[in-house]
C-alpha cells in the first residue's frame, strides 16, 4: 500500500487550530523523523479531509520524493500525521515483507541509485510516482530472515545514534570549557578561576583575571599577511596552493588540494607569505574565521589572498591562543564593530591587527590548552569511531540486502545442549 501526501493550505480556516502535525520532506531525515524542525498543525477535521486514503500507522515507511530525494524514515508511533506533497507513505504487505526490512532496503545504495536513475528536474531533483512504483525490492522469502537482517542493521544504527549523542555532548563540554578557560583561565594550582575565589579587574572587553591583559593581535604576532592577490597559473603537479576550501573541508589543512603551482611561482609567492610550522592560517573571505595551525610535518605550500597567515611571538603567544580566538567565534563581535557599515563579507588585514585578545602568561596558556586539547582528542576518538561504524553499516547493507552474505546459517544454528 502507498499513498502520497498533499501540500497543506496554510490559509485554510482550520489551519493551525489542531494538534495533528504535517510531516514535510524537511522533517524526514535519513533514518529518522526530526520533529524539532518547523512543523505545521491541523485539526482532526482537516486531517480527514486530506488523508482520504487512510491513517498513518506505527511502522509505516515514509520516503521523500523531492528536495531532498530519497530520505527514508519509519513512523515511530500511532500519532496521526498529515503528509506533505513531497512525502510518500509505503506500507509493507505484512504477509510477505517486514516493514523494518523495507525501510533499510530503501536506504541502501542499490535502491538509492535506482531512484536517482529514474529522477528528473533541474533546480530540484525528484521522482514521479509512476517511475517509483515499478522499482523492484529484493528480499528473502523468509520473514524470519528479513527480521534478522533488519535487527542487525538496526543494532548498528543504534550504535551510530549513541555515538552521535556522545559527540554532541562532548562538543557542548568543549564549548563550555573554552568559554570558561578563555575568560577565567587556570591558576597555578590547576583550578579554574572565579570571582568568588580570585581577583578580577575591568577591561575594555569585560572582566578578566588581574594577571591578564587585553592586547591587540599585532602586539603578540610577528607577521600578519595574506596570500597572493592574483590567480596563479595552476599545474597538475607541483607545490600545494591553499585556498579557503582547503581549510574548511576537514579539521586540518588539506595538503592534497586540487590546485598546485610551479616551484618557481611558489618561490615568488613565498616572498610575501612564507607559511611555517606553528603559524596560524585563517579564512578571511567567504567562510570567515576558520583557523588552522600549520603542523610540524607540513610540506612547502603557498596561500591565496583569501587566507591570512598569523605568526605568533613564541615568547608571548602560543598558536593555540590565536586559533582559539577564531574557533570560539569571539572574533565575530569585534568584526561587527570594526566593519560597521561595510558588511561582513571579508576580514581585512587591518581587522586582524586591531582584534583585541585576552592575553595571559605563556605558562598559563600551556595549562589552558592542555585541557582543551585533551577534550579535543576525546572528540576525535569518537568521530573516528563514528566513521568506522558508518563504513561498517555500508558494508553490511551491501552484503545483507543483496544476498551476498546470508544470515540463514545463524538462524539454522541449534541451541547448545545442556
Amino acid at each position: 500500500m502507498d499513498f502520497r501526501g498533499r501540500t497543506p493550505k496554510k490559509l485554510d480556516m482550520e489551519w493551525g487550530s489542531g494538534e495533528i502535525p504535517a510531516l514535510s520532506a524537511n522533517n524526514v531525515e535519513m533514518g529518522k523523523i526530526n520533529f524539532s524542525k518547523e512543523c505545521y498543525l491541523a485539526s482532526d477535521a482537516l486531517y480527514r479531509k486530506w488523508m482520504t486514503k487512510g491513517d498513518t500507522q506505527k511502522g509505516d515507511v515514509v520516503l521523500t520524493t523531492e528536495a531532498p530525494l530519497g530520505n527514508v524514515a519509519v513512523i515511530p508511533d500511532n500519532q496521526k500525521y498529515i503528509l506533505s506533497q513531497r512525502v510518500i507513505l509505503l506500507r509493507a504487505n505484512s504477509a510477505d515483507l517486514c516493514s523494518d526490512y523495507l525501510s533499510h532496503y530503501l536506504m541502501s545504495e542499490c535502491f538509492q541509485n535506482l531512484m536517482c536513475q529514474q529522477s528528473s528536474g533541474t533546480t530540484a531533483t525528484g521522482i514521479q510516482r509512476a517511475k517509483l512504483e515499478p522499482l523492484l525490492i529484493k528480499f528473502p522469502s523468509s520473514k524470519i530472515e528479513q527480521t534478522q537482517i533488519a535487527a542487525v542493521l538496526s543494532t548498528i544504527d543504534r550504535a551510530i545514534t549513541q555515538t552521535e549523542a556522545i559527540i554532541a555532548k562532548q562538543q557542548r563540554i568543549k564549548t563550555g570549557l573554552m568559554q570558561d578557560l578563555l575568560t577565567k583561565g587556570i591558576d597555578e594550582n590547576g583550578n579554574i578561576r572565579s570571582e568568588a575565589t580570585h581577583e578580577f579587574k575591568d577591561s575594555a572587553i569585560g572582566r578578566i583575571p588581574v594577571e591578564w591583559e587585553i592586547v591587540s593581535m599585532e602586539k603578540i604576532t610577528t607577521k600578519i599577511v595574506d596570500g597572493i592577490h592574483h590567480k596563479p597559473n595552476y599545474v597538475r603537479e607541483g607545490v600545494p596552493f591553499i585556498v579557503v576550501t582547503d581549510l574548511t573541508s576537514s579539521e586540518g589543512i588539506n595538503f592534497n588540494p586540487s590546485r598546485f603551482v610551479t616551484e618557481k611561482d611558489h618561490k615568488e609567492f613565498y616572498k610575501r607569505a612564507d607559511p611555517q610550522a606553528r603559524d596560524v592560517l585563517v579564512t578571511k573571505d567567504g567562510t570567515l574565521g576558520v583557523a588552522r595551525i600549520v603542523p610540524d610535518e607540513a610540506p612547502s605550500f603557498s596561500i591565496f589572498v583569501s587566507v591570512a597567515l598569523l605568526r605568533p611571538k613564541v615568547t608571548k603567544c602560543s598558536p593555540q591562543l590565536l586559533w582559539s580566538f577564531f574557533d570560539s567565534g569571539r572574533f565575530l563581535a569585534q568584526l561587527g564593530a570594526l566593519s560597521a557599515g561595510t558588511g561582513l563579507a571579508h576580514i581585512h588585514l587591518e581587522h586582524f591587527r586591531k582584534f583585541q585578545i585576552h592575553w595571559m602568561p605563556i605558562d598559563e596558556q600551556k595549562r589552558i590548552f592542555d585541557v582543551i586539547e585533551h577534550q579535543q582528542s576525546l572528540l576525535k576518538q569518537q568521530s573516528q569511531c563514528l566513521e568506522k561504524l558508518k563504513h561498517q553499516k555500508i558494508g553490511l547493507m551491501q552484503d545483507l540486502l543483496t544476498g551476498k552474505v546470508r544470515v540463514t546459517p545463524l538462524l539454522e544454528q541449534k541451541p547448545a545442549s545442556r
